[in-house]
Order: C-alpha cells, then sequence, then structure tokens
C-alpha cells in the first residue's frame, strides 16, 4: 500500500484460522506500521525484537513483555523497548496497531 490515510482499519485487517496476516500500511527499512488481527485462542510467540508500538483497536487478551504479563483491550497501547520479548495472546478476536523501529523483516 502507498496511500498514507487509511480511514478505516476494518478494510485493512485480515483474520485467518491459520493465524495473524500482517497487513503494511508502511514499510521502510528501518520503520514498519501494520494491522494484523487474531482469532480467539491465536498468539504470536514471546520473542525478542526491536523497539516498538502496539495499540489494541478490537478485542481482548494479554500481551508478555519480557517477564510482565498485562490484560490488553480496546485503547490499550504498549510501548516495548529495543531487545525486550514481547507477545501477544487473544481471548477473543483481537485487531492491533503495530508500529516498529530497526531492520525490517520477512
Amino acid at each position: 500500500m502507498a496511500q498514507s490515510l487509511f480511514p478505516n482499519w476494518q478494510d485493512i485487517v485480515r483474520f485467518s484460522p491459520d493465524g495473524p496476516v500482517p497487513r503494511f500500511l508502511f514499510e521502510a527499512p528501518h520503520f514498519r506500521v501494520l494491522v494484523a488481527g487474531l482469532e480467539a485462542g491465536q498468539r504470536l510467540p514471546v520473542h525478542p525484537e526491536a523497539a516498538a508500538m502496539y495499540h489494541v483497536l478490537e478485542g481482548s487478551g494479554w500481551m508478555t513483555v519480557n517477564d510482565e504479563r498485562f490484560a490488553i483491550g480496546p485503547g490499550a497501547t504498549v510501548v516495548v523497548p529495543d531487545g525486550a520479548a514481547r507477545g501477544i495472546e487473544a481471548d477473543t478476536r483481537l485487531a492491533f496497531l503495530a508500529a516498529r523501529a530497526g531492520p525490517a523483516s520477512t
């Protein structure tokens, strides 16, 4: 996607029984922004990564950052420092916006 205005995230997010399908809103060598959806019971395993921000758009679940576990829901924002381990577990269908600094991975 090459635009900079996304009037409705619901038109972009995708949910799959096979796991998250990240939809990139912007991707550059040292910065990327995405919207992703998790079905109830799905998770992103805890893994170290570059500094990032996660903002929950809908749904509820849990976010782990290093040794802390946070309940998350609509409007929750979690900022994670560079190198910290993080993961997300969805209790209900969950959509989130994420922005990450650092090299884009494939």
